[in-house]
């Protein structure tokens, strides 16, 4: 399969699913990682113009760890809306990558980036369908399941699978590792060490399905995208 993650910023898939997506990669499958925003106004003191090229480089570099390719819609952070610009940006992403599953972030997360780049990514998943909307590649004509990854913390999310990451929880860690300039952003800003925050909602999640460490899942239940089989690894 090819399997196409979308998260809002360049390191919101490696905290919520790389587990999940190191799966994938180890069974054979294509990943593709692609993040909405460019994620420059995620630091106290590295300008916007130059955090938006580290992170970029961040984002590769996590993407290499697991074989994935990784893209970017480079939207400015808290500049993405529900409007033509961004769902033709994530129209192209998505006839690029011709997935046959997607995940994409909950629409209950806990900031604007993360539901507004939800919403995006499900309308253009559909929109890409359709041979008479023009953009530079053609029309992945396929409907498929779609999947949203948990919520930070956990919080206003109850799942309905789960992916057993425990023997790419290592992996997981790696690739969370690989966005340095976030450790001292999200120690200052949040009060958090994400490594160790991203392991701990793990191994809650873990918790609840009898294994070490796993990721969560809740499908977009609606017509055309009810699968009979499982996708998840």
């Amino acid at each position: 399969m090819r399997v196409l993650a979308v998260g809002a910023h360049p390191d919101d898939l490696e905290i919520l699913c790389a587990g999940t997506l190191a799966r994938f990669a180890r069974e054979g499958h294509e990943v593709v990682m692609c993040h909405a925003l460019n994620g420059n106004l995620g630091h106290t003191e590295i300008p916007r113009d130059e955090l938006k090229e580290i992170r970029r480089e961040e984002a590769k570099n996590s993407a290499a760890v697991i074989g994935a390719e990784s893209i970017t819609l480079d939207i400015d952070d808290l500049d993405i809306y529900v409007d033509r610009e961004a769902k033709y940006r994530m129209i192209e992403a998505f006839r690029r990558a011709k997935p046959d599953v997607m995940l994409i972030p909950a629409p209950t997360d806990y900031m604007p980036d993360h539901t507004v780049t939800s919403e995006v990514a499900f309308d253009a998943s559909f929109m890409a369908t359709l041979p008479q909307l023009i953009t530079e590649t053609a029309a992945h004509m396929k409907l498929i399941p779609v999947y949203y990854m948990d919520t930070l913390a956990g919080l206003s999310f109850e799942p309905e699978e789960y992916v057993d990451i425990t023997d790419t929880a290592d992996t997981k860690r790696e690739m969370i590792a690989c966005h340095k300039s976030q450790a001292q952003w999200l120690k200052e800003h949040d009060n958090i060490d994400y490594v160790e925050f991203a392991m701990l909602q793990s191994a809650f999640r873990g918790m609840q399905c009898g294994v070490k460490y796993a990721e969560a899942f809740r499908l977009k239940r609606v017509w055309g995208r009810i699968p009979t089989k499982r996708y998840l690894p």
